[in-house]
């Protein structure tokens, strides 16, 4: 019988667990971690997940510095804000959203973040150390993903999966962290041959390519595990994941839904991710978040 991963549920204990090492910060009268979110322009999807960041820091007790820019800011402009909040004691991580407007290049403002404050995990440094298992910080998405299949108690050693789609944020470090966890990880993409064949015999499948309901019911084994990393909104506006969730879900042993699967694991890692570089500038502190 399938079981579906609720994100929304899991998310909610991490933020609780965060806001009680939060309180203790307040009972001690030590500084509460500090965070500062960039967005350039106007772009509504953006705005939706800014504000969506800023109310759970809010909710947490986690300072926060919101800068909204013009979309007309110059690059070099920019990467002097970055700079100046690098330096600036009271934030302990930075986070510029994205996408940029095509006259700032995305790679040179992610690299500008000091990659101790990169509590997106997109910084090349902490990108590398992923690979060793050393990563300061993870990215937040596939940090989340990592996270439920570990409160669902899914053991990945030995376990084969297939991931679609090979982006920098998600299908790369994912692929990272679960070859880390011992797991035998393929990574598709458009040019890959076969697919189907590579997902029907998967264990687990992790689908973030933007496609509308694209992992149908024909691509998956009987008692897999399916997570669906994708947003999208069919033509009469409802939102929807990368896979067929209704026909798929009678064939799966676990599977996220959208919305309440993914979604709402990435705000919580950057949460989590943000009270982490704080507490790792006490060094009494830095075991309980190794």
């Amino acid at each position: 019988m399938t079981k579906i991963i609720d994100g929304k549920k899991v998310s909610t204990e991490i933020k609780e667990e965060l806001k009680k090492d939060i309180d203790r910060l307040k009972k001690d009268g030590s500084r509460v971690p500090g965070l500062a979110v960039v967005i350039v322009g106007e772009n509504p999807a953006s705005k939706v997940y800014v504000n969506s960041k800023v109310k759970s820091c809010e909710y947490l007790g986690i300072y926060s510095e919101k800068y909204s820019l013009d979309s007309e800011i110059s690059e070099e402009e920019l990467l002097n804000l970055i700079e100046k909040l690098n330096k600036k004691d009271e934030i302990d991580g930075i986070l510029v959203q994205l996408p940029l407007p095509k006259h700032i290049d995305d790679d040179k403002v992610i690299e500008s973040i000091a990659p101790e404050k990169d509590v997106d995990g997109f910084h090349p440094i902490n990108l590398g150390k992923l690979v060793t298992g050393k990563a300061k910080f993870k990215s937040c998405t596939p940090y989340g993903i990592m996270e439920l299949l570990k409160r669902y108690e899914v053991n990945l050693s030995g376990k084969d999966v297939v991931i679609i789609g090979r982006s920098n944020i998600v299908g790369k470090p994912l692929s990272i962290m679960m070859t880390n966890e011992s797991a035998t990880v393929t990574l598709c993409h458009s040019k890959t041959k076969n697919l189907i064949e590579k997902t029907q015999n998967a264990d687990i499948i992790v689908v973030a390519i933007g496609v509308e309901k694209f992992l149908t019911k024909d691509m998956v084994k009987n008692g897999s595990i399916v997570i669906d990393v994708g947003i999208n909104r069919t033509s009469t506006g409802k939102l929807c994941g990368d896979v067929d969730f209704e026909n798929v879900s009678e064939k799966t042993s676990l599977i996220t839904p959208v919305p309440g699967g993914v979604g709402p694991m990435t705000i919580a890692m950057l949460m989590k991710n943000t009270v982490k570089s704080r507490f790792e500038k006490n060094k009494k502190e830095v075991e309980k978040w190794k």
